[in-house]
């Protein structure tokens, strides 16, 4: 894909939506913290749910890391693994606590030290929270990137590296969500809803499948 056509693509998608953000609902970055790391293998809307019944109960690092692993079960089990990810919760709590007084760190390496944070989660955080040019790249951007031609890759992290590269700077800073948010409700990975597409024109996959929708 050239750059014109690239820009283009990030140019529709910006128009269509320009307010793009996560749709993880938090009232702090350390509340961001938590259910980005509760989103692994499970939607936004499930997070959702079960973060508003944690937060409800505890809403700071201090207040979780009093809570019993068994307590927080018990507020996030309709989670998938919500067993690791409560004792994941619990340790992050104690050492956002006991290290930066409640605060999330703006440092990668800390970020990703922290249990049940990865290379994802840490860039969710970067950018959402400090708006750090980074792209975190979940399941729906890599089948998006790949399955237009927009940053292939065989990795998540071959994918992200293409993708800040190759993203025009002007967009960098909202690719994460705007391509999340295409790929959640357009480009799906299931019956792609390509005639309400606002790229279709641009979309280098249309060009193999041949498709042709009417007006």
């Amino acid at each position: 894909m050239n750059p014109k056509k690239r820009s283009e693509i990030f140019s529709l998608l910006k128009q269509s939506n320009p307010n793009a953000k996560t749709e993880l609902i938090y009232n702090s970055p350390f509340q961001l913290l938590i259910a980005v790391i509760l989103s692994a293998q499970a939607t936004d809307i499930s997070v959702n749910k079960a973060t508003k019944k944690l937060f409800n109960a505890a809403s700071s690092a201090k207040k979780i890391s009093k809570l019993s692993i068994e307590t927080i079960e018990t507020y996030i089990n309709t989670i998938g693994l919500y067993k690791t990810k409560a004792k994941n919760i619990l340790l992050t709590s104690k050492y956002i606590d006991d290290h930066y007084n409640g605060d999330i760190p703006h440092d990668r390496y800390i970020l990703e030290g922290l249990p049940g944070v990865g290379r994802k989660t840490a860039n969710v955080i970067l950018n959402t929270i400090f708006g750090d040019p980074v792209i975190a790249v979940d399941t729906h951007i890599f089948r998006l990137a790949n399955r237009i031609n927009l940053a292939g890759g065989r990795s998540p992290l071959e994918v992200e590296k293409r993708l800040t590269k190759l993203t025009p700077k002007e967009y960098l800073v909202d690719a994460h969500h705007l391509l999340i948010l295409h790929g959640r409700y357009v480009c799906k990975a299931k019956n792609p809803i390509c005639s309400k597409c606002i790229i279709f024109d641009l979309c280098e996959s249309n060009k193999k499948t041949k498709k042709v929708f009417p007006s």
